[in-house]
């Protein structure tokens, strides 16, 4: 049964084949993508692909996606997930991506302390790390207020329009509770 999670303002639940139009339109985005480290994409048929990849990847353990949606409207205003979910090492990595009619209203923060709560809890992790191009201010000032520590530079990292970028690595190690 896939996770359904709540903040005070937004619904976290299972993309389905419906937000496909939205993740294109997202996901096909220069604003979105300039600091994601990804190729636009460019189809509906893509989409759909993808989105049964992240139901692939929740099945077995290797990753969750959930949509973002603002309570009482239909309809995704983003992405917010784990990858390289390793249930052995007990650690995930954090992405998320807002529509940008969305930016700058805290979505992204509540979205990303409850899926936060969710992977100490209820995943068991114990590390969850992010990487994050070091131009990309929006994203490293959230996950700073997060929590999360700047471990360092990861460099030519990751590409973006065949251009290498620097990344941070950042983390968040789950406190003992003694």
């Amino acid at each position: 049964m896939f996770p359904i999670l709540n903040t005070e303002r937004l619904v976290l639940r299972e993309l389905t084949v419906k937000d496909a139009q939205a993740i294109l339109d997202c996901f096909s985005n220069p604003d979105v993508l300039r600091h994601y480290g990804q190729k636009p994409l460019t189809s509906l048929a893509q989409v759909k692909q993808i989105i049964d990849n992240f139901s692939q990847n929740y099945d077995e353990k290797r990753g969750i996606k959930w949509g973002i949606e603002l309570k009482g409207q239909e309809g995704i205003i983003g992405t917010i997930g784990f990858q390289e979910w390793s249930t052995e090492h007990k650690r995930a990595d954090i992405s998320y991506a807002l529509f940008p009619e969305s930016w700058g209203k805290g979505y992204a923060l509540e979205a990303v302390n409850r899926v936060i709560s969710f992977g100490f809890q209820e995943m068991e992790l114990v590390r969850i790390g992010a990487i994050v191009f070091t131009e990309n201010d929006a994203s490293n000032k959230l996950l700073i207020k997060a929590g999360f520590e700047k471990e360092g530079i990861l460099k030519n990292y990751m590409h973006q329009n065949n251009v290498p970028n620097d990344t941070y690595i950042y983390s968040l190690i789950k406190i003992k509770s003694s």
